[in-house]
């Protein structure tokens, strides 16, 4: 009798544990996000993280009363993280595509983007066409290697891990052209303005739109996202997130008529 008493306590005390260890961890949101992409995610001096994804973070956990965790993790492992349970929801910058739906789920869009053109300034690049047959960059993964590899068969596609590699390539004339969203060639340009020229002009048909990734059939959660999205939109919280982040960025933009992130 009093074996099976110890071993009915036993029993309650790890059910109640569990039980409590379950009610915690839904208390918490786990975003993951690569912190190599200023101003969306990036770190601070301090190491913290920071930038518009960020802040982005912490106003949705804030508004689902949960406590934000942000797991720094590598481009290439943010998908495989997200589908293993490792982290809830990815926000970094992901293009919404329909090879990823094919094995994740999207938020309704919160931003907007198009590829766009860092040219070395000795290579003569004045259009996309201009880099069909010629050295191209591209980050491993990104919307700018599929498309190098869908429209350039005969261009010398060269993949690497992480974008400052593939800067540098075009700042030392390498490669003649770097594929990358409008805001990275922008920025990069201006870090680079004796080697390099911006080409920022769409060359796409369409936009690229970027979401809040989030595992299949996670219907609440992409619920709680959309109108939180679609709540920011409205009230100006993006508005506020490209003024505090990008505001030298979007006086470009507007200058050269085209249209913006938010």
């Amino acid at each position: 009798m009093k074996g099976m008493l110890i071993l009915l306590l036993t029993f309650l005390f790890i059910g109640c544990n569990d039980e409590k260890a379950n009610n915690n961890e839904s208390k918490v949101l786990k975003v993951g996000m690569e912190l190599a992409y200023p101003p969306f995610e990036m770190s601070d001096k301090e190491g913290n993280p920071t930038g518009v994804s960020v802040d982005f973070a912490k106003m949705l956990a804030r508004s689902m009363n949960k406590e934000l965790i942000i797991e720094n993790i590598a481009w290439d492992g943010l998908i495989p993280s997200l589908k293993t349970g490792k982290i809830d929801i990815i926000i970094s910058s992901m293009t919404i595509t329909d090879e990823r739906k094919k094995s994740i789920d999207f938020s309704i869009p919160y931003a907007k983007s198009a590829l766009a053109i860092l040219a070395n300034k000795n290579s003569n690049i004045n259009s996309i066409e201009d880099l069909k047959e010629k050295t191209i960059a591209v980050k491993k993964g990104s919307t700018g290697h599929i498309y190098a590899k869908e429209n350039f068969p005969n261009g010398n596609i060269l993949v690497f891990d992480k974008e400052s590699t593939c800067v540098l390539e075009v700042v030392q004339g390498k490669a003649d052209g770097f594929l990358y969203d409008q805001l990275t060639i922008y920025r990069n340009h201006q870090n680079h303005k004796d080697t390099t020229v911006a080409l920022l002009k769409p060359f796409q048909k369409d936009f690229e739109y970027w979401g809040v990734a989030l595992r299949k059939d996670n219907t609440e959660l992409k619920n709680q996202i959309d109108q939180f999205i679609t709540k920011a939109k409205e009230d100006g919280t993006f508005d506020d997130f490209a003024y505090k982040y990008l505001k030298d960025a979007k006086q470009t933009f507007d200058s050269l008529n085209i249209e913006f992130f938010f």
